[in-house]
């Protein structure tokens, strides 16, 4: 990892400008490494040093990466001049940060929204060519059975001429409730396939994309850093 100058590490956490991390530096009131920061311009290695301000540690990563459980009525957008984004239900340092949502979830749709700034990341999660599997909870008007499975499972074209490509389909109960698998992700596309199938969504919650599952602990509109362990997993792409 290249080394960082102290005051872009600081600044980009969003806390702080660079004019007041210098303020601080200068105020004895930045440790790095358990000791006080001598000038703002001395370079770090932003994954390996242990920064503190005021006796509380900051964490510089070089990226975030939080799980959002999304609520529905939440534009999946990074702003919006007439509707609230996703992004307003963070702190303002964290909105400072860049984020934005990989991929989208439609306005009434709830469930796992991953945010980050890692851009190369969030690229390679949405590419076609990777097929990172989405699972998705319906409730539907009617009763999905084996032939809507294997509608599914055979790949759909829709009635405006969109192919889809094979997905999972799992009845669940009575069969008005069920699980979908994506591992594409076009517009509206577990609507529109089970629409096409006479099964309108009533309801749709996502709950993984690729290995991560959405946190039961997590209420909608609540979030969390993802932790290390799920970092390396959506690296890894299992």
């Amino acid at each position: 990892m290249a080394l960082e100058r102290l005051d872009k590490l600081l600044a980009s956490t969003g806390h702080w400008s660079r004019r007041e991390v210098k303020d601080l530096v200068r105020q004895g009131r930045v440790l790095a490494d358990g000791r006080p920061a001598a000038r703002p311009e001395d370079k770090f290695d932003p994954e390996r040093v242990r920064l503190s301000v005021d006796g509380r540690e900051v964490d510089c990563a070089p990226f975030v990466y939080l799980m959002l459980h999304k609520p529905a009525g939440l534009l999946s957008a990074t702003e919006d001049r007439n509707q609230k984004t996703v992004l307003d239900l963070l702190p303002e340092h964290l909105r400072r940060r860049g984020l934005f949502p990989v991929g989208r979830l439609d306005k009434d749709t709830e469930g796992l929204l991953l945010l980050t700034d890692d851009g190369p990341l969030g690229h390679d999660l949405l590419s076609p060519n990777k097929h990172v599997d989405k699972v998705y909870y319906a409730q539907v008007d009617g009763t999905v059975d084996a032939a809507d499975a294997e509608a599914l499972a055979r790949g759909m074209v829709l009635g405006d001429g969109l192919a889809c490509l094979p997905a999972g389909l799992e009845p669940l109960g009575d069969g008005s409730e069920c699980l979908v698998t994506l591992r594409e992700g076009k517009y509206h596309q577990v609507k529109r396939m089970l629409a096409a199938r006479g099964k309108p969504v009533r309801y749709l919650k996502r709950l993984s994309m690729g290995p991560i599952r959405l946190d039961p602990a997590l209420g909608p509109g609540e979030w969390r850093p993802l932790t290390r362990e799920e970092v390396a997993a959506l690296r890894r792409g299992q």
